[in-house]
């Protein structure tokens, strides 16, 4: 399966990437960005995002998990690797103009 149409990508070889990563060093906090610069690629459309931050979560639990890790250095991570993604969430929003923000909009006349 397909996990970025613009470069690509499949499935198995974005968990392979992350894997890569993993091997590096198992607690580096790996985000979509990363991935891309592993694989040589740029995000264009970037629809891939919120698959391959899911893509990201299950394979580090999962690298975890094998690697016998203690149980609250994953959840630990896994913490910081939500906190990343609100706070990208965030920011995705407040670069929004201010006449693009319908709540706040006066009445139309």
């Amino acid at each position: 399966m397909l996990v970025c149409h613009c470069n690509v990508i499949s499935q198995s070889e974005m968990e392979d990437l992350i894997r890569g990563l993993l091997d590096e060093d198992p607690w580096q906090l790996i985000v979509p960005a990363k991935v891309f610069r592993a694989a040589e690629a740029r995000g264009k459309c970037c629809g891939c995002i919120p698959n391959i931050s899911a893509t990201i979560s299950k394979v580090v639990e999962a690298y975890h998990r094998d690697l016998d890790s203690a149980e609250r250095d994953v959840a630990a991570l896994m913490q910081r690797l939500a906190a990343f993604g609100t706070r990208q969430e965030v920011k995705q929003y407040a670069r929004r103009t201010r006449s693009n923000r319908k709540a706040q909009r006066g009445p139309v006349s």
